[in-house]
């Protein structure tokens, strides 16, 4: 099987790293799996967010938090839904 990659996605080549590890957690079919994948994405993001504190700020930076905003918060529903976390935001 090859992989495919996609020039059409602008955020699969501006955050490559973290965001191939976000779609190996959503793409994991075996729940066994899962926690290990959601680890990784979540290593991945924190890596690069400490890249980023240590950058100059630029425009392309905001975006680039603004994803990995997204990606966490897809990453607590993939955890809750699917691997039976607590829902933090119900009161």
């Amino acid at each position: 099987m090859t992989k495919q990659v996609s020039s059409s996605s602008p955020s699969a080549v501006r955050f490559p790293l973290w965001k191939h590890t976000i779609e190996a957690a959503l793409n994991e079919p075996d729940p066994k799996n899962l926690l290990e994948r959601v680890h990784a994405a979540e290593t991945a993001i924190y890596n690069r967010l400490q890249e980023l504190v240590q950058s100059a700020e630029n425009a392309s930076h905001q975006a680039e938090r603004q994803a990995i905003a997204d990606a966490c918060k897809t990453l607590l529903i993939l955890k809750r839904d699917k691997l039976g976390f607590p829902d933090w935001e119900t009161k």
